[in-house]
């Protein structure tokens, strides 16, 4: 199982946040962090650049906005040191391909394609091209949709996984589908992760469960500060509660083979008849059940 904490704007452009946040998954037992990298002219529409926003850096357009919010070099350079002296992994989402290029800078153990972008199939393309593991979210997207981006992936790369998710945020319980794990996986025959976007932990423990290799979540300090992924992402001791129900989730599985366990057969030994046990004293049992295996 493998756990990705998405940071992803929950930082605020603070790093002291950041760090906080990097430090939060790394004690919870996460194996990696995601941001986001996107180019704002390249990703915001044209008719919301020049909207204006409240932020907590005052009134601006969106676009301003974004560049506000915005990592920069320096601070991606940070992360990537920060990350190793823990040492856990980081990667990031990306959203245009100046940002893949950006990306492929570092050595990051993967690149992830938001749902958003799963039709810009040259960007796909590219990711696949780059060598590196490509995990691509499946939100808001049709079969035929998913087939194509497949296809390209195959073509052009190697290794991928397809996340499953909803992308509303939060998810309605009723609207997250983890039957669609199964489906990807027989459909494409290919390691299939989960993304969640619910607010409580039981859905992604149960998409662990049905066979998600992948799990992430996105991750905040405080659902009450400010920004519009917080509210439904998890806290720390969520975070912590989380990866332990996993855990336990696949524990529980087991192998699928009947067997007595060490527990069982102390107890066998203290509650069992043992005149009648299968195979010993026969003569014990009902003539009829003699008869039927004579």
């Amino acid at each position: 199982m493998f756990l990705i904490a998405e940071i992803g704007l929950n930082h605020n452009a603070d790093m002291q946040l950041c760090k906080r946040l990097i430090d939060a998954s790394f004690a919870t037992g996460w194996d990696c962090v995601k941001f986001q990298k996107r180019t704002p002219e390249l990703c915001v529409p044209e008719h919301q650049k020049n909207v204006m926003r409240d932020t907590p850096w005052g009134g601006m357009t969106y676009l301003e906005y974004r560049h506000k919010i915005e990592l920069h070099k320096g601070q991606y350079d940070y992360i990537d040191w920060y990350c190793k002296q823990k040492p856990i992994l980081w990667s990031a989402s990306v959203w245009d391909m100046p940002s893949l290029t950006f990306l492929l800078e570092y050595d990051v153990p993967f690149i992830k394609i938001p749902s958003a972008k799963l039709t810009h199939y040259e960007l796909v393309r590219k990711a696949a091209m780059s060598g590196k593991k490509v995990l691509l979210s499946t939100g808001m997207s049709t079969l035929d949709e998913i087939d194509n981006a497949v296809m390209v992936l195959r073509e052009w790369g190697d290794e991928f996984a397809l996340m499953h998710t909803n992308s509303a945020y939060p998810a309605p319980v009723e609207d997250l589908n983890l039957s669609m794990i199964k489906t990807l996986q027989d459909r494409y025959g290919c390691e299939v992760g989960y993304s969640g976007h619910e607010q409580d932990l039981g859905p992604t423990v149960i998409a662990a469960t049905l066979g998600a290799t992948i799990i992430e979540r996105h991750i905040t300090l405080d659902h009450n500060m400010w920004g519009s992924d917080h509210k439904a992402s998890l806290e720390v001791h969520a975070m912590d509660m989380l990866q332990k129900r996993i855990k336990e989730g696949l524990l529980c599985l087991g192998d699928g083979v009947k067997k007595v366990t060490k527990k069982e057969e102390e107890m066998r030994d203290r509650l069992r008849d043992k005149h009648w046990v299968r195979g010993q004293n026969d003569s014990t049992y009902p003539p009829s059940y003699r008869e039927a295996r004579a």
